[in-house]
């Protein structure tokens, strides 16, 4: 039986399709990616904003027709959409032979027996279970880099998001959980450990009374084979002295931050939920700019969301002006059903969001190419991430650029180096985004 396995959303996602993956491989199961060799068909699902929700809808949709046309012997919908709307599904797409919540990913291999078997039931847990352990992952990420996820759920409750409803409350992995499965990733060749959560500064919390980010780094450090750690989802007003130490300190955590902020302006902040004013942004930017000199900062922001005046939008777009992002993103505010946002007044018009979001990116733009362009001359250890074909050239990552969302740097030699090379390399020239460079020979 071989299944095609079908991942969508983020890479926390990602994370527990590997987790389900590393228990249909002990079943006995093989893997397709051509759904034409399929037997069954699993989908992950995302239901963060409504293009990631389309998207999931539409492959439930394509999938269920290869289902009724008998070409597959089971449908089954996994992740946060399937946890949100699976009395809809079941009734909607019935070809869906079971559904899997966010927290009974255990389930997959008896649903799909269960399911060639002719019979349908769905396997969910609380949304507040504890975060699944013991589990051998799959990884699905080339092999030199993977996603740590340390933690499930979130307690912030922004007004825009709905995740606290579908994945639950904070909940920490346990330490020994998260060290385990590190070393097994890193006996299985992996290089680079990306730390990732709904919010990662609040790690430990729960179990340990205190935030344990800086402790978990450190011991993560210590694993032989692990040479890159890098940190995503860092809720900025919980970044403390600790945690900067720890960044500071270990020569394996990148000198990288990812820092949602979402806005900049105080009403805006006030009405999203948010815990940070505009003062307490440039506070903690500074702060880290200052204690981690090369420290490159990446951040996401939303464009649109109601009631966002021109003021307000101004305001941002000074703010940006001003901090020089090394990396960011702008999301057009979505407006999510069973959330706050979705009922407040003055909803923008899609056409002045795109226009925002637009304005800023441009911004942007010209920063990241200066930021770029400054880079030349500098020497960096980089990651080699493949080859391109028939060509001398080779795709890397400094420890500025995390896998899928940054550039790339573009190395021409003729030496022979392999995915996951560790190497110095001198920036000769940049190209918008990316940089280029050579091999440096001290």
């Amino acid at each position: 039986m071989k299944i095609l396995f079908v991942s969508l959303g983020c890479d926390k996602n990602l994370v527990d399709s590997e987790m389900m993956l590393g228990i249909l491989g002990e079943k006995g199961y093989e893997f397709t990616d051509d759904e034409m060799e399929a037997d069954i068909v699993v989908v992950n699902t995302c239901c963060f904003i409504q293009d990631a929700k389309q998207e999931s809808i539409n492959t439930l949709l394509e999938m269920s027709r290869l289902k009724e046309n008998g070409q597959i012997k089971a449908l089954i919908a996994a992740g946060c959409l399937a946890q949100r709307y699976r009395e809809e599904i079941q009734k909607e797409i019935p070809q869906v032979d079971a559904i899997i919540g966010t927290t009974a990913i255990e389930g997959i291999a008896a649903a799909i027996d269960e399911a060639l078997k002719g019979r349908s039931r769905n396997h969910y847990n609380d949304v507040n279970a504890r975060p699944v352990t013991g589990i051998h992952r799959m990884v699905t990420t080339g092999g030199h880099f993977a996603y740590l996820k340390i933690a499930e759920g979130c307690d912030k409750h922004c007004t825009y998001c709905i995740i606290p409803k579908v994945r639950g409350n904070y909940r920490s992995v346990p330490m020994e959980e998260l060290l385990r499965q590190a070393g097994e990733l890193a006996g299985g060749g992996v290089r680079e450990l990306i730390l990732v959560a709904q919010e990662t500064t609040l790690y430990g919390t729960d179990l340990y009374g205190k935030k344990s980010l800086a402790g978990l780094l450190h011991e993560l450090a210590k694993i032989p084979g692990i040479y890159w750690i890098r940190i995503l989802y860092c809720y900025p007003e919980e970044i403390d002295d600790e945690l900067i130490e720890a960044i500071a300190s270990e020569p394996k955590v990148c000198k990288y931050l990812d820092i949602p902020i979402q806005h900049a302006s105080d009403a805006v902040l006030k009405r999203m939920g948010r815990r940070t004013d505009e003062a307490e942004l440039r506070s903690i930017i500074n702060k880290l700019r200052s204690k981690i000199p090369d420290i490159a900062l990446r951040t996401t922001l939303i464009s649109g969301f109601p009631g966002e005046t021109q003021e307000d939008f101004e305001e941002l777009y000074r703010f940006v002006n001003e901090m020089e992002f090394d990396r960011l993103g702008v999301f057009t505010y979505s407006e999510e059903e069973d959330t706050p946002a979705a009922l407040m007044p003055q909803q923008i018009d899609e056409s002045l969001k795109e226009k925002r979001r637009g304005e800023l990116m441009e911004l942007q733009q010209a920063i990241a190419f200066e930021k770029a362009e400054n880079m030349v001359g500098l020497v960096l250890e980089v990651m080699i991430e493949g080859k391109i074909s028939d060509e001398d050239t080779y795709v890397a990552r400094t420890y500025r650029d995390a896998p899928n969302v940054d550039g790339y740097l573009f190395l021409n030699t003729s030496a022979k180096l392999m995915t996951g090379d560790f190497v110095k390399v001198r920036v000769t020239d940049a190209n918008e985004y990316d940089l280029i460079g050579e091999l440096y020979h001290e």
